[in-house]
């Protein structure tokens, strides 16, 4: 297939990045071959602007817009600005509040307002995250983080409590956003009716791409609504099982060159 006319999007944990947050040269030389080629490559990951600037300017030079929080925003970093968000209401303080009561000094939160991370509450998980990302948080109380601008909460935590968490979720009584667990120790908050596709559906209509191919990849149930909607959805071999079950094309893992494959896989149609 003429790369022309593709568009690829891929996850950044887990998919793209190795296990130690790494692109492998095999994955970068096919990133290239791909872009020069007239492919559009692009990524949608959960991180948000802070946490995948480095990544996406200093690493992959992309030079199209990002799908960021899971699907709540498109960002030009080429521009700086936000192309399309969409934010959380004001509920989301309030399950914020709820959940710290209903697991008092158990859980980290993080607040992904536009181009800035608020922690109003921290535990290991969270500080481990901050610090494996080089992220330094504002800390202030949760009832002084500034109104309007949330994309999304992310809720860090031991895996069991994590799944404690979701369970009450489940309940009832949080029904007013979209939840979804990116990873073992996060579970996280988004605007209602949001996910990854919805990001991918908006930087396809901004860049008006809607001709064009569509490839999605990915290893986590966030992904997997990205996955389904595209023309190829891909599951790297590490990936989730209920993931690999919504792939059309399954792949090598994320330590051995997934891109790569995919994109000499992509060639080859």
């Amino acid at each position: 297939m003429d790369f022309g006319k593709v568009i690829f999007m891929t996850d950044l944990d887990g998919t793209l990045l190795t296990d130690d947050k790494k692109i492998l040269p095999k994955d970068m030389d096919a990133i290239k071959r791909f872009r020069d080629g007239g492919g559009i490559f692009t990524a949608a990951t959960g991180r948000g602007y802070a946490m995948a600037r480095r990544i996406v300017e200093d690493v992959l030079h992309l030079d199209v817009p990002t799908v960021l929080f899971n699907g709540a925003g498109v960002y030009d970093f080429g521009a700086d600005k936000f192309l399309w968000q969409c934010e959380i209401g004001s509920q989301a303080r309030e399950y914020i509040r709820r959940l710290s009561d209903l697991f008092p000094r158990k859980l980290g939160f993080e607040v992904l307002h536009e181009n800035k991370v608020y922690v109003p509450f921290i535990n290991k998980t969270e500080q481990e995250h901050l610090e494996m990302e080089s992220v330094i948080p504002d800390g202030r109380e949760l009832d002084d983080i500034p109104e309007g601008g949330w994309l999304k909460f992310v809720i860090a935590a031991e895996p069991s409590d994590i799944d404690e968490v979701q369970k009450t979720v489940e309940q009832g009584g949080f029904e007013d956003a979209q939840w979804v667990r990116s990873a073992p120790f996060y579970y996280e908050c988004l605007p209602k009716g949001v996910d990854k596709s919805r990001g991918f559906a908006e930087l396809i209509r901004i860049l008006g791409a809607e001709n064009r191919f569509s490839v999605a990849a990915g290893d986590y149930m966030n992904d997997t609504a990205m996955i389904r909607k595209a023309d190829l959805g891909c599951a790297v071999a590490s990936a989730q099982e209920s993931v690999k079950r919504a792939a059309d094309l399954i792949v090598c893992d994320n330590n051995s060159g997934a891109i790569a494959e995919i994109i000499n896989y992509i060639e080859k149609l």
